[in-house]
């Protein structure tokens, strides 16, 4: 059990995650605005991955086994590639703050990947009638555009598809990583499909040219050495720390503070839209989610339950 200061400094951290990882979605923003889609994610994985594996040694963890190092790769794909790659892609077309309410649907994937892969939960009526609230409320949010009665048209649409498409991917990666024990600790891993997920972006980077548009303002450099130092080391640190010393269930509400950070520096700092259908479409969510996470409360309790029982008549 955590004493009373670590507890205090776990609180402390889970602020900051709250805060950095909700500040991360205006910075992608900023720095599309000199920086390519790939190079972007490729520059800030592979330096984060660099960052951490060399600390690995100081902190007394080891690297993934040799054998390991397929699955790492392929977390690294799915995570990096696919999940943050296609968040900075869709960037292009969506608000960095609708871009955040969006993401938040990752825990609606992951009861659904949960559910159809091996040995998963399948899922509960509640969690059903969860994740249909949840996907309503994308739909409200795309309801113009696919009417053809705004200006934004087809581009809107295929970022929101997109930012699914990545919210799958992370969903995915992260439940496969939960499969596959490994020797190495939390940062060496992270570390190390960090950098392989960054390699991947570099060579999508290099094959379709962006080297050759690849340009830094003072605006895009400080974003790109923000995102790589505060929004992945700092964040992703503090993250650790606040799951080691408190409930998952606590720590998991960065969900829904993220997009309500992300919300307020973009409507404040890039003056992108917000109006009465963004915030009845985060309602949508953020109600969907607690539905899907209560559903998945009372499996966990009903499951511990006999556990309990039969402990007490041993």
């Amino acid at each position: 059990m955590s004493s009373v200061p670590e507890r205090k400094l776990a609180f402390v951290a889970w602020i900051t995650v709250c805060f950095v990882w909700g500040t991360t979605y205006l910075a992608i923003r900023i720095g599309l605005e000199s920086v390519p889609v790939a190079l972007l994610g490729g520059l800030r994985w592979t330096a984060a991955g660099m960052l951490l594996v060399a600390i690995v040694p100081l902190v007394g963890q080891r690297l993934p086994a040799l054998r390991e190092l397929g699955g790492v790769a392929l977390v690294g794909f799915l995570m990096n590639v696919v999940g943050n790659g296609l968040v900075v892609w869709a960037e292009q077309f969506v608000a960095s703050g609708l871009a955040a309410v969006v993401v938040a649907m990752v825990p609606f994937w992951t009861v659904f990947v949960e559910a159809v892969l091996p040995g998963g939960e399948r899922l509960s009526w509640r969690a059903l009638g969860g994740l249909t609230l949840g996907f309503l409320g994308i739909v409200v949010l795309l309801w113009p555009e696919l009417r053809g009665t705004t200006a934004q048209g087809s581009a809107f649409v295929f970022g929101v598809l997109a930012l699914q498409v990545a919210c799958f991917g992370w969903a995915l990666g992260t439940s496969l990583t939960k499969r596959k024990p490994s020797v190495a600790g939390p940062i060496a891993n992270s570390g190390m499909q960090m950098l392989f997920g960054g390699l991947m972006l570099l060579a999508i980077g290099t094959a379709s040219g962006e080297w050759g548009v690849l340009a830094f303002t003072t605006r895009t450099a400080a974003a790109m050495i923000y995102l790589t130092l505060v929004g992945s080391i700092v964040g992703y640190s503090a993250f650790l720390y606040a799951i080691k010393h408190l409930p998952v269930s606590t720590v998991s509400l960065y969900a829904y503070v993220n997009p309500i950070i992300a919300v307020i520096l973009g409507t404040l700092i890039l003056a992108e839209p917000f109006d009465v259908r963004i915030v009845v479409s985060a309602a949508m969510v953020f109600c969907g989610i607690l539905i899907v996470r209560s559903s998945a409360s009372r499996r966990s309790a009903r499951v511990k339950s006999p556990d309990i029982r039969s402990k007490a008549v041993a």
